[in-house]
């Protein structure tokens, strides 16, 4: 049975904290909606009510995209293991950039990685529960080295400028652009 909560509690909290791999989705009208993992130990739980996942150049900026267009957001964490347990984090997000203003202190939430584009702030407005237990049992070995291998060997302005920047989703909506490469 789901359970529904205003924000997120010190169990909430703990349990995201063990979770290596977590889901984003988004969507605008008349676009696709997005679904994307996530790892790497990119997420923060800046408070009880607020969120944070550093964002790491890959494929495209969909995310970027619909949080201009929309603003929902959905983040989910489910367990592979034991206890099962899905949760999820419904809000509205945000991306900051290297050159806003509030960059250099939520960056030091984070260790940035090679490729580091821009990090999305959400701010929870409920939080749900459900048992899981149609989640298959999972055993985590490692995280994927290959990103960050990538854009470690690949370091230049003008490679960021390729892969990192899109001016548009796959949808032809604008996305908001870093002006400089994170340090």
């Amino acid at each position: 049975m789901a359970e529904f909560f205003p924000a997120l509690t010190a169990e909430h909290r703990a349990f995201v904290a063990r979770q290596p791999v977590f889901f984003v989705a988004t969507a605008a009208v008349d676009a696709r909606i997005n679904l994307s993992p996530k790892g790497m130990d990119t997420f923060r739980v800046l408070d009880d009510a607020t969120v944070a996942y550093l964002d790491v150049a890959g494929s495209g900026n969909e995310t970027n995209a619909h949080l201009l267009a929309d603003g929902r957001i959905t983040i989910m964490f489910c367990a592979f293991d034991n206890p099962a347990l899905i949760l999820r984090l419904y809000g509205r997000g945000r991306a900051v950039l290297p050159q806003d203003a509030e960059w250099g202190a939520l960056a030091t939430r984070f260790t940035l990685l090679p490729g580091t584009r821009q990090i999305f702030v959400v701010a929870v407005e409920q939080v749900q529960t459900s048992c899981g237990w149609g989640v298959p049992h999972m055993r985590f070995e490692q995280e994927r080295a290959t990103l960050n291998k990538y854009h470690a060997a690949n370091p230049d302005t003008a490679r960021f400028a390729k892969y990192a920047v899109r001016t548009a989703s796959i949808d032809g909506l604008p996305v908001r652009n870093p002006t400089v490469v994170p340090a």
